[in-house]
């Protein structure tokens, strides 16, 4: 941008830091061959999520063509509230005093600590933006047209600083965390700010989300009852649970029937924990934020399910009627197929609505997952100056 023109409508009000991370975000100068930013997989349509383009909607197409990513893209909306990866205490009624579960992070299996530690991920993974190396991406960017704002923000010496990319990292991460990626412009945050009413459908619905003998979301998206500030409600607590999601038959490695995706326990560095304790977070996968989970489908880690009502009646009727989610295999439902069967055993199947049984009824019926689906419908933000109905 020359010197005193005015910035471009979608930079306007960002600090030189932030500019530079927008800039580094779009670039489809930084994968191999190019053609894929970062924004192409987080779109800002779709509230930072998408899988561009992809032939298989559960997965984001890589740089080369028909190769595609391992996992359903997350959405980026409201990522910068996630902690640092790390071990906090359980915080349910029926938890084991003090003890430690796995929170925060970034990606699915918590592998990033944090947002800038996050960056890196996408730029080097084969089967996404595909660089060989951080010094290729740094290399792009010296060579690109906003390396003069890049050395505006870090100075002159920047390219030859051996924390280079990291330094671009955070710039990339503080880009993520401006208000455009958090906005709090849903209904709901209206309804929170006494300008705007639930229908009778969504109060109804917000009651049985947070019933505890109902619905039960508050569990794990979690938010603060009573208060009345947006920034209390961020509809996850930042954990892992053990879904037991269906097997996606679309996703290509799932064509091996050995291959299962580990979850949480790819990762090995948890502190004085014993590899026991490691085996049982395998199949556990992060909670996501429900805001503006209407529009970031196809929905848990897999992208197994592209209907949201279709993600409710799982989580009601999972273990109620399990032949209606998974395969019948020599003659008997095969619940949880998509985690080797060690680790069936790490499926939650204490907590409500996932304490039922075949043939009880389940927690939720056929219109109170309808009305938990109003009110998740409240939760998607709108753009500045849209008109209230």
């Amino acid at each position: 941008m020359a010197a005193g023109a005015a910035p471009a409508a979608d930079e306007a009000g960002l600090s030189p830091l932030e500019l530079l991370g927008k800039k580094i975000f779009e670039d489809t100068r930084l994968s191999e061959p190019p053609g894929v930013s970062c924004a192409s997989c987080h779109e800002a349509s779709k509230a930072f999520q998408g899988n561009n383009g992809s032939p298989v909607a559960a997965l984001a197409q890589g740089s080369r063509a028909g190769v595609l990513g391992k996992r359903n893209t997350p959405t980026l909306s409201y990522i910068s509230y996630a902690p640092r990866f790390g071990l906090v205490e359980e915080q349910e009624e029926e938890a084991t005093e003090g003890a430690l579960v796995p929170a925060g992070g970034m990606f699915w299996d918590g592998r990033a600590d944090d947002l800038v530690a996050q960056v890196e991920g996408p730029l080097l993974e084969p089967r996404e933006m595909n660089n060989p190396s951080k010094a290729a991406v740094v290399e792009k960017i010296k060579a690109g047209d906003y390396a003069g704002l890049a050395k505006q923000v870090y100075g002159e010496s920047l390219f030859s600083d051996p924390d280079v990319f990291v330094k671009l990292a955070r710039a990339v991460a503080a880009f993520e965390s401006t208000p455009r990626f958090h906005p709090f412009a849903s209904k709901f945050d209206d309804f929170l700010r006494g300008k705007e009413k639930l229908s009778k459908e969504e109060a109804r619905g917000f009651a049985l989300f947070m019933d505890k003998k109902k619905g039960n979301c508050l569990a794990c998206h979690a938010g603060k009852k009573g208060s009345r500030n947006p920034q209390d409600w961020l509809f996850t607590d930042f954990t892992y649970d053990g879904l037991g999601a269906p097997r996606n038959p679309a996703v290509p490695d799932n064509k091996d029937p050995a291959w299962f995706d580990p979850g949480l326990c790819v990762r090995k560095d948890f502190p004085l924990a014993p590899p026991s304790y490691v085996e049982g977070l395998c199949g556990q996968f992060k909670t996501p934020t429900l805001r503006n989970v209407a529009i970031t489908g196809p929905y848990l880690h897999n992208g197994v399910f592209s209907s949201l009502r279709d993600v409710v009646a799982f989580y009601a009727t999972r273990d109620t009627n399990p032949e209606r989610w998974f395969p019948k295999v020599g003659g008997k439902t095969a619940k949880f197929d998509d985690l080797a069967p060690p680790h069936h055993e790490n499926v939650n199947v204490k907590e409500v609505p996932y304490d039922r049984r075949p043939g009880q009824k389940p927690r939720l019926d056929d219109k109170e997952i309808d009305s938990i689906v109003a009110f998740l419908l409240t939760l998607t933000d709108r753009p500045p100056g849209a008109a209230r109905r």
